[in-house]
């Protein structure tokens, strides 16, 4: 099967892409609202893009209406946000914070997820997530014909559970997936969990 996709509508490519580009990791997203409340909402069309310095992008569309997403005006209004990667036991409620709300509702009010306070940032993290990106605002780019936004964040910290990470002979952090069990995002509906672990060396 061949699919030009100048010949398919915006929601047609969409929907071609991310049935097609899979698994994809997910940005959970807490943001603040300005009105002494905290937003959540997940995003997989999101990746680390530089280590120097350390840059992460997440792509957002907009509202049914046409409007910004909540996410993009937190981030570009209050500059720092959490980027957490969340672990399969979260599913239900990560899903359940896709919920399109009118701008400054919280996520919060109908998820149930518990908060932690950490050092080194004014925003809290998501109880139980393995690794959480504490992050600030670095640029904004619009990108499409919509008005979709790509916007990189700087990575000023990494909360790590220590139940998911050891070091290796160089003493070196190592990351244990299985223990982040991380969630996969497939197309439409469906997700996935890691399945075999496959480790090889980079060729000299």
């Amino acid at each position: 099967m061949y699919l030009n996709l100048t010949d398919l509508s915006a929601n047609q490519a969409y929907h071609t892409l991310t049935q097609t580009l899979i698994p994809r990791p997910v940005a959970w997203v807490l943001s603040d609202n300005g009105n002494d409340s905290l937003n959540l909402a997940p995003f997989s069309y999101f990746n680390a893009v530089c280590s120097d310095p350390p840059l992460v992008m997440i792509s957002i569309g907009k509202k049914p209406d046409g409007s910004q997403k909540d996410t993009c005006l937190n981030i570009e209004e209050r500059r720092d946000f959490v980027i957490h990667i969340a672990s399969i036991n979260q599913l239900d409620a990560l899903n359940q914070s896709s919920l399109s709300l009118p701008h400054g509702e919280s996520e919060l009010q109908l998820v149930d997820v518990k908060l932690d306070q950490i050092e080194g940032s004014r925003l809290p993290i998501i109880s139980g997530s393995p690794i959480a990106y504490i992050c600030k605002h670095h640029d904004t780019q619009e990108i499409s014909n919509s008005g979709q936004k790509l916007i990189f964040g700087e990575v000023i910290a990494v909360n790590i559970d220590d139940r998911v990470c050891t070091h290796d002979e160089a003493g070196r952090l190592k990351v244990i997936p299985k223990s982040v069990n991380p969630i996969l995002r497939l197309g439409a509906g469906e997700y996935g969990t890691l399945g075999e672990v496959i480790t090889r060396k980079r060729p000299a």
